[in-house]
């Protein structure tokens, strides 16, 4: 008597290669040291892509003792005599303008409005970088002495900056407040306008400023 045999599938069979678990068609799964170089891998990717970035933001400036010193090759140059002439049409106050020593220039300039509680007087503004790097920002305005140190401090409205002690640079005197952080900020009287001198320049370095702001000619308001 012939016995029939039924033909079998050969992926039923739990010893050929190509099953796991038992299941047919589906792949191993990746071993736990797999997984671990894999996640290394990851975590390696993001830490680099964070000191890329930490990096390009920090290429613009670095800290000293005596304050931030800013690259002078990551900032832009503005022409500081243009815009302040720019601004003497603009404003209600004479404008001066000072000579820059060799090795500084201007990084910015603005006009900002509303210094004083009442919302009137404006401040003409350059943003300077000296010959080492450090910031310094040069403010004139027909607001009150306070009024002009407690709007480039950033302190509210109404606030009163307690005046320090008194600089005499090139015939002038200047009161020192508070800035903005850490700060010192100069101002004077010149002509009925408020000078201010201000930054994380050296001493020094605000005494140079003082000294050609005294010295500034006024230009011409053209309207």
């Amino acid at each position: 008597m012939r016995v029939s045999q039924r033909p079998t599938d050969p992926s039923a069979d739990p010893h050929r290669p190509g099953r796991a678990g038992g299941q047919p068609g589906v792949p191993a799964a990746p071993s736990r040291g797999s997984r671990t170089l894999r996640d290394l891998g990851l975590s390696l990717a993001v830490l680099v892509g964070l000191v890329l970035v930490l990096t390009a933001l920090g290429r613009g400036c670095s800290f000293s003792p005596g304050g931030i010193s800013i690259d002078p090759h990551a900032v832009p140059t503005v022409d500081q005599a243009a815009e302040l002439r720019s601004a003497a049409s603009r404003v209600g106050f004479p404008v001066r303008e000072p000579r820059l020593p060799e090795g500084w220039r201007a990084n910015s300039a603005d006009v900002a409005s509303t210094v004083d509680a009442a919302g009137a007087p404006s401040a003409v503004r350059v943003g300077l970088l000296t010959a080492e790097g450090r910031y310094l920002r040069f403010s004139q305005s027909s607001a009150s002495a306070a009024d002009l140190a407690r709007f480039e401090a950033g302190l509210p409205p109404g606030a009163q900056p307690p005046a320090r002690e008194t600089v005499d640079v090139a015939g002038l005197r200047w009161t020192t407040y508070p800035g903005l952080r850490t700060e010192t900020a100069w101002v004077t009287d010149l002509g009925g306008v408020r000078l201010l001198i201000t930054g994380s320049g050296t001493p020094d370095e605000f005494r140079v400023l003082a000294a050609a702001a005294a010295a500034a000619p006024v230009l011409p308001a053209h309207r």
